[in-house]
Formats: C-alpha cells, structure tokens, sequence
C-alpha cells in the first residue's frame, strides 16, 4: 500500500498583487497557512513567499515581508501604547534543525515592522500563544517534544518542558492558569491495546504536567486544539483511524473516520468524540478549529474536502446531555449525530489549513490554492467568497509545477471516493506515518503491517514491508485505487510521484548545534559500522539499505513463520516511530533489546549500557 513545506524567497507584494511567474518558471506560490483577526484588520502568513498579507475585507492591500520558514504568528497590544502592537513569528528551518521567535515590536497595522528580536526555539518550532495578560508567549517544539514559555519583556525562556510526542497546537485558558496542548502522533507500540494521539493539559505558570488523556482508540492526526470562550471546554480535530478492520472498503468510514473531541476543563476529561461525516459523504482530514465570540459556534474546517463545519454548540450540549454514558461512548460510531446540528459550507480554495473569527464572518486560508475565503456567519445560506491572495491560477499552475500540484493530491480527499480519506490520512500532510498498524490486502488478509514513511520510497526499491510491490511508482497506483477505491488520471500518479520524490531528510535533533554527531553519537557511528554488531551489513550505503529482504526473526503471530522483510532506511528514524515492521517496537531501545533476543537484525544483545545508549543516539541522528 501506498496511501495516498516550503521554499524560501525573500519577496514583497502589494496590493495583494503577486509578481507573475517569467515563461518557463515555476509558480511562486505563497502557501498561506495562518491567519489571525486584530484590531478590525485580518493578517495572513504566507511562508512560501516571506511575506504576511493584509487583508481589507475582501481583497489584499499590502503586505509585509517577513523571515524564511515562518510556522505561525500571533499578534498583541504593545505593553507601552496600547496602539502599537507586537508581532510574534516562529520559524523552523528543515534545512538547519533549527527553530527562532522573531518579535517586532513598536508598529501599527500601517507601519512595516522593521528590526524584530530573535530568540532560539525548538526544532519544528509552531503555534505561538500569548498568555490573556501578554505577558508570556507559548510554542510547540513539535520536532523535539517540548513546549516553551517565554518572558515576552526579554525574551527570556521562563521553562522549556518535555510533553507527549509531536506537540502540534495549543491554547490557553481565559484565566490565564492553564495550557492544553494537542499532539498529533501516538506515544506507543502499534500492537498496544489503545493506540491514539492525547491531549496533555500543563500548568502553565510551570509547565508541570497536570494530566495527560488520550483520545478514543484510533485517534491520530490531531490538528488545531481551541479553549472556548468562557474556558469550560476545549475543541481539537483529528482523524479516528478503524485500524482493527481489514481494508476492503473506505465508505462508512470503514478506514478512516473523521471526528471533534470536545474536553470539559473543569473536570479535566474527555467530555465526547462525535463524527463530523455524513453516512454517505466523509469529511476529510479535519484540521482549524475556531469558536465564535460568543461560544455559541463551532467552527472546523476540513483541509482533505475543502469545506467548514459550523456546528451549534448549544444544540450540541443540549443534545449530548441527554444521553447516557454508555450513548455518548458509542458516539464514535455514530454518523449522524450532528444532523441538525451543523452546516457543512463548500468553499471555494483547497486545503483550507487555518481560520479567524470576526463577530460577523469567519475566513479560511487555503494552503495549495493561494487564497482566502470569507462567510458571513449572519447569512441565512451561509456561502463561501473567494479572496484571491497572488495571480496564480491554481489548475495552470499544477501542470507547470507537478511537485506542487502531487503534494496537492496527495491531500487531497476528494479524489476519493466520497471523499472519506486521502493519502495524508495515514502518511501525515508531509508523507511520513500515523503510527498504526493496518491490514492491507495487497499480501493477504490478517496480517497487519505498521504504516511506512514514503520518504526515500522511491529511491529504496522494492515497497512496502514484504516488499510486495516492485517500485514506489507501482505502489502509488494500487494505493490509488484500492486505497483510496477510484480511477484517477495517469497524470495525477505522476504528479504524486514527483511530490514523493522531491521530500528530503529532516535534520535531527539530537545533532549538535552546528549540525554534526554529538560524540556519544560518534562512538554509536563506530560500532554501527564494526565487525561486532554487524548493522551495516544490510544498512549501509546512501540510504543505510541494501534494498533486500531478510528473515530477521521478527515475525509475529500474524504472520508466516520465517517471513522475510525489507531492510528498511534508517534516514530519518528520529521521526518514524513506532518500528518494524508490526510497530511493535516503541522505541529504538526496545528495537535494539527486547526485540532482538537472537541477534538476527544486528549483534547488539552483548552491548553494556553505554555501547547501547551510544548506538542509540547514533541511530537517532540520522
């Protein structure tokens, strides 16, 4: 199976005219991917591009430039004139492993903000918060799994602390006290009881952990998390993957279900999960989320079918308080719950990936088309109005620039059938892995297999774990039509190939700061390639892979005895978690030790403790 950001550019637009692309040259696209109401003005970042675009209603008046690698912003009342206003950037460079907070302070919304701060965040550094007072600013160090809480006078760390794994969003509660933060990768083994992502709810004056809740069995992919207006409840979107079935048909959500968590603060516990698909018609990949002003709606939007939910919430309460606990459990599997409740609005762009709320309207950002639309909340037919932020023209452009338009696809729900789930459901929005183990049919049927990085995939011939399918180009295909149960044009494979082809390794964490092995990593490289643990026998070359298949002894109870599997990349493992090839290993200790009893993958059972840590750490880093 195969199931099926950004470059950099110092460029400034005006009046939301982008400068057109020279014949023969790729689009320059702006990937808005943030966008955030203030002082009655609407500011969008756009990284592809470098700039942060102002918004005048329903068109661009201007825009500012902006650092490279922008993750997100956050604005806020400046603490000496309160008509001035801070700008607050995370940035996370994939080139260098690095993250910065970039603070321009002392400017209006009609002054460019010149000469910022910068301070040293985490890799993956994302989803900027102020505290209710500004006086504290929050971020998600998704690549390193911590959060940090800055002194925004100077900038000063106040607490950098170690969370769940891949902290995605987070928010903070209206008094100030409390920080919820949403992580969008499980914790543990593919073959534990429960697998899904949590939410970890911190203390936010500490950073101490106060509880940790994971999310229904199946939940993965958590994206944005919101803390309702008057603090009682908190709003993350995710995917519920129905992992335990075999996969011989996406409607019903038979594969993938796409669903709302709503988390009662007060009693810190998960108050529902209900589905926000219909019976016939999913609604994929669910990624903001936004209340309106008064708490009495919620908004969600769904990156996979490019559309928004806007959800009663009072309807939803009233609804769910009549049922009994053993209901609202079951709630999961029920997809109509929100008839009544909700109104799903088409809009007009693709991947709308971010949202704000105004007391009147509510705009979607859409990552892969270069625009913006608005809603009037107060309409009897609530309708999407297209705010074009460059020139391009997204179905020209895709044929012009196949990277750009295969990364499309490849999150893109609606080129599957009744739009349940697209290749991003299982791979992640950036092609790595969700975590889970999943029983394809294309070896079988009973024999789940965790769900491979496509980094590298076609590079590393043959795919897939038993290495079932000949190339990556092949595997696309199948995935194509028996994952995602459509017939799409030979054009579009060949554009998710090249999207494939174009991903690159990430840098890990664990390097030092300029970028090389620490030296307890060093002393892992020399016994990776020694005589004595044997790793680089089959691990070796470019790619840290032979590209054959071997009988490792790690066959479980689901499959044939002495089953042989591909030697997969270590390019990036920091990442990929959980590992072989049934996820049965959470980590790379466990890989090392309680998983290789007869030294068959690598002779590492006569390692003392810091042979093991210095292997480990090695593996890690790459």
């Amino acid at each position: 199976m195969l199931i099926l950001v950004i470059s950099a550019g110092w460029l400034l637009y005006e009046e939301g005219q982008g400068a057109p692309a020279e014949t023969g040259a790729l689009p320059s696209w702006s990937y808005p991917c943030d966008i955030k109401n203030f002082s009655s003005q609407t500011f969008i970042l756009c990284p592809g591009q470098n700039v942060i675009q102002i918004l005048d209603d329903t068109r661009p008046k201007g825009s500012w430039s902006i650092p490279p690698n922008a993750t997100g912003f956050t604005l806020a009342p400046g603490s000496k004139d309160p008509k001035q206003t801070i700008l607050f950037i995370t940035c996370s460079d994939n080139e260098t492993g690095k993250g910065r907070v970039y603070a321009f302070a002392g400017f209006t919304p009609n002054l460019k903000p010149d000469n910022p701060e910068v301070w040293e965040a985490g890799f993956g550094a994302r989803s900027p918060v102020l505290s209710p007072d500004g006086k504290r600013l929050y971020v998600c160090d998704h690549f390193e799994d911590t959060v940090t809480a800055y002194d925004t006078e100077n900038g000063k760390k106040i607490y950098r602390v170690k969370t769940s794994r891949a902290p995605f969003s987070l928010d903070v509660t209206p008094d100030g006290k409390q920080l919820v933060v949403s992580h969008s990768l499980p914790r543990m083994a593919a073959t534990a009881e429960v697998v899904a992502c949590g939410i970890s709810l911190l203390d936010a004056a500490t950073g101490e952990l106060i509880k940790e809740f994971l999310l229904p069995n199946g939940s993965i992919g958590i994206r944005d998390i919101r803390v309702s207006p008057d603090g009682h409840y908190a709003a993350t979107a995710h995917l519920l993957g129905r992992y335990t079935l075999p996969t011989t048909q996406v409607d019903h959500g038979w594969m993938n279900s796409n669903a709302l968590t709503l988390i009662d603060l007060e009693k810190q516990e998960r108050f529902c999960t209900v589905l926000l698909d219909n019976v016939d018609s999913g609604a994929a990949n669910p990624w903001a989320v936004q209340w309106s002003h008064d708490g009495t709606r919620l908004i969600v939007s769904h990156a996979g079918t490019h559309e928004l939910s806007v959800i009663s919430f009072q309807k939803l309460l009233e609804k769910i308080q009549k049922l009994s606990k053993e209901q609202i459990e079951n709630l999961p599997n029920d997809l109509s719950f929100l008839t009544g409740l909700r109104e799903r609005v088409k809009l007009t762009g693709n991947g709308p990936r971010s949202l704000a709320v105004t007391e009147q309207a509510v705009y979607a950002v859409h990552y892969f088309s270069d625009s913006a639309d608005k809603i009037e909340l107060n309409a009897a037919k609530l309708k999407a109005r297209t705010i074009p932020l460059t020139k391009n023209d997204t179905a020209a452009a895709n044929i012009q620039d196949p990277v750009h338009w295969g990364e499309q696809l490849f999150n893109d729900a609606s080129i599957c059938f009744q739009g349940w789930q697209s290749c991003a459901s299982c791979h992640s929005s950036d092609a790595r892995v969700d975590g889970l183990n999943w029983d394809l049919l294309n070896d079988g049927i009973g024999n789940p297999k965790n769900t491979k990085s496509l980094l590298l995939s076609h590079r590393t011939p043959p795919c897939m774990s038993t290495g079932i399918r000949a190339d990556a180009e092949t595997a696309v295909r199948s995935g194509i039509r028996y994952i995602l149960f459509t017939v799409r044009p030979e054009a579009e494979a060949q554009a998710i190939d090249a999207y494939l082809k174009s991903l690159k390794p990430l840098p890990s964490p664990l390097l030092d700061p300029q970028g090389e092995l620490t030296p307890l990593a060093k002393e892992g490289k020399a016994l990776f390639g020694s005589a004595r643990t044997g790793c680089s026998n089959c691990h070796n070359g470019e790619y840290f892979t032979d590209m054959n298949l071997y009988d490792v002894g790690t066959a479980g109870e689901y499959d044939k005895p002495h089953q042989a599997f591909d030697t997969p990349s270590l390019r990036e493992i920091w990442r990929t978690a959980p590992y072989l090839h049934d996820g049965s290993a959470a980590s790379i200790r466990e890989l090392l030790t309680t998983h290789n009893p007869r030294d068959l993958h690598g002779h590492t059972q006569g390692l003392d403790e810091h042979e093991l840590q210095a292997l480990e750490t090695y593996l890690l880093s790459l």
